[in-house]
C-alpha cells in the first residue's frame, strides 16, 4: 500500500476539494509527523518528571529537596522562553529547522542524563540531572512551538486532531511495553544502570525523530522581515496580546483551570509510596498505566477534537475533576482503603486518561484558532503564560501538600470545577464553527 493509502486509513477527512496530487504531499507529510512525534513521545515516556525521574534520583541518592523541582523545570521551562522564541521562528520560512534543533537538544540532554545516572551519585548528580532537564526543557519549547505551527502548515483542518491522536496511541504503545520491562528488570531494586539504558534508547529515538521530521515539506514561503513583535518587545507584544484579544485570553484561562488533570496524578503517585515500596519494580504499573490511556484514548480523542476540540476539553475537564472528588471521598471515608495497592494505578490510569483528551484537544484547539503567524504568537504567547501559572498553580498546590496530598488534591478539584465552567463559554472553531 502507497503513502496515501496508508494515510487514508489512519486519517478520516472529506478530501473531495483535494487533488490527488495534493492529497500525496499531505499523506506524506501527516504520516511523517506522525512517526517523528510518536519517537518523542517514546522518549517523553522515558524521561517523565512526574515517574521516571524521581525515582532515579531516589537510586542516585540526592537530595529529596530536588525532586519538588522537577516537574517546575521540566514543565515550564518549556513553556516560559517560547514568547521570546516566537520572534526567532517567525523570521524562518521553513519552520521544520526549528523542530529538528529542539529534537536534537532534547537527544543531547537525555544522553546527559543516561550519563549522570551511570557514572555519578549523591548531591553532585542531582544537580546536574536538574542542569540537563533544563537544556531538555527549553529544546523542548522550540519542538512545541514549531510543531504546531508545521502542522498547521502542511496539514489542513479536520486531521490536525487525528495525526495527533495517532502519535498518542503509538507512544502509549511503546509506554506499556517500557512498564512491564521496567517491572521484570527493577524487581525490588532501584537500579540505575536499568535507567542509564532506557535514557539511552530515548536519545536514540530523538535522533531519529529529527531525521523522519527532515522529510516534511513546508509550502514554499520567503523568510519573513521583522514583525511587529520585535519592534515593541516580545514581553509588551505578548501582554498587548492578552489584554486585546478576549477569545484568546478565555482559552489561556480556560488552559490554566484545566491543570487538574495534569498536576493531580503525581499526587496520586504520593500516596501510593506513602503505602506501599519504592523499588523500580513498584513503577512499573504506573508507567503502564499511561501506556494504556494513550493507547486507547489516542484515537478516538484525535476525531473527536475534529469535530470540537472545545466539547473534548470540556468533557476531559470534568471527568478528571469527578476522578479526583471520588479518590479522595474513598481514601478520606473508607477504611482500609489506603492499602488497597490497586486503587492508585487504577485512579492514575483514568486521571491521564483524561489528560490525554485535554492535551489532544488544547493542541487541536489552538492550531485550528487562527493561521500563519498569529498561529505562532497564539502558541508562544499562550504556553508562556502557562508557564508562569503553572509556577504558581504549582507553588500553591505544593504548600498545601505540607498538609497532605489530599489537601492538594482538593485544591486542584476546584481548579478543575471552574475550568469547566470557562471552557463551556469557549467558542467553536474550524469545521464546527
Amino acid at each position: 500500500m502507497n503513502t496515501r493509502g496508508v494515510y487514508q486509513r489512519l486519517v478520516r477527512a472529506d478530501r473531495r476539494d483535494q487533488s490527488q496530487a495534493h492529497q500525496r504531499i499531505i499523506a506524506r507529510n501527516g504520516l511523517r509527523q506522525v512517526v517523528a512525534n510518536s519517537l518523542q513521545a517514546v522518549g517523553d515516556q522515558v524521561v517523565n518528571a512526574k515517574t521516571v525521574l524521581p525515582w532515579l534520583l531516589a537510586s542516585l541518592g540526592a537530595p529529596m529537596v530536588l525532586v519538588g523541582l522537577l516537574v517546575p523545570i521540566r514543565e515550564s521551562g518549556s513553556m516560559l522562553p517560547q514568547a521570546a522564541l516566537a520572534p526567532m521562528v517567525q523570521r524562518r520560512g521553513r519552520r521544520t529547522t526549528v523542530w529538528i534543533i529542539g529534537a536534537a537538544g532534547q537527544a543531547l540532554a537525555t544522553a546527559a542524563l543516561a550519563l549522570i545516572a551511570a557514572t555519578l551519585d549523591g548531591q553532585a548528580a542531582g544537580v546536574l540531572l536538574l542542569a540537563a532537564l533544563a537544556l531538555f526543557s527549553v529544546s523542548r519549547s522550540l519542538c512545541s512551538l514549531a510543531g504546531k505551527d508545521v502542522l498547521g502548515r502542511t496539514v489542513p483542518e479536520g486531521e490536525r486532531g487525528q495525526i495527533n491522536g495517532w502519535s498518542t496511541v503509538f507512544s502509549g504503545a511503546v509506554a506499556i511495553t517500557l512498564g512491564l520491562l521496567i517491572r521484570l528488570l527493577g524487581g525490588d531494586d532501584v537500579s540505575t544502570m536499568v535507567l542509564a539504558a532506557l535514557l539511552g534508547a530515548a536519545a536514540l529515538a530523538w535522533v531519529l525523530a529529527a531525521v523522519v521530521y527532515r522529510g516534511v515539506r513546508e509550502p514554499e514561503q520567503e523568510n519573513p522581515p521583522a514583525s511587529a513583535v520585535e519592534d515593541e518587545g516580545w514581553a509588551r507584544s505578548a501582554w498587548n496580546l492578552l489584554r486585546s484579544d478576549a477569545g484568546f485570553r478565555r482559552f489561556v484561562v480556560a488552559r490554566a483551570l484545566l491543570l487538574v488533570s495534569a498536576l493531580s496524578p503525581p499526587f496520586v503517585v504520593a500516596l501510593s509510596a506513602a503505602t506501599g515500596d519504592a523499588g523500580l519494580g513498584s513503577l512499573g504499573p504506573f508507567v503502564m498505566a499511561q501506556g494504556v490511556a494513550a493507547l486507547v484514548g489516542g484515537r478516538p480523542f484525535g476525531r473527536w477534537a475534529d469535530r470540537s476540540s472545545r466539547r473534548l476539553m470540556l468533557w476531559g475537564a470534568a471527568f478528571a475533576t469527578l476522578v479526583v472528588v471520588l479518590f479522595l471521598a474513598v481514601v478520606l471515608f473508607i477504611p482500609g482503603s489506603r492499602e488497597l495497592w490497586w486503587i492508585y494505578p487504577a485512579v492514575y490510569l483514568v486521571l491521564v486518561l483524561s489528560h490525554t483528551a485535554v492535551r489532544v484537544a488544547r493542541k487541536t484547539y489552538v492550531v485550528d484558532l487562527a493561521e500563519g503567524d498569529l498561529r505562532t504568537r497564539y502558541i508562544a504567547v499562550a504556553n508562556t503564560a502557562m508557564g508562569v501559572l503553572l509556577l504558581v498553580a504549582g507553588a500553591i498546590s505544593g504548600a498545601l501538600a505540607a498538609l497532605g496530598p489530599e489537601a492538594a488534591l482538593g485544591f486542584l478539584a476546584v481548579l478543575g470545577v471552574a475550568g469547566v465552567v470557562v471552557s463551556h463559554s469557549l467558542p467553536e472553531t474550524g469545521k464546527t464553527g
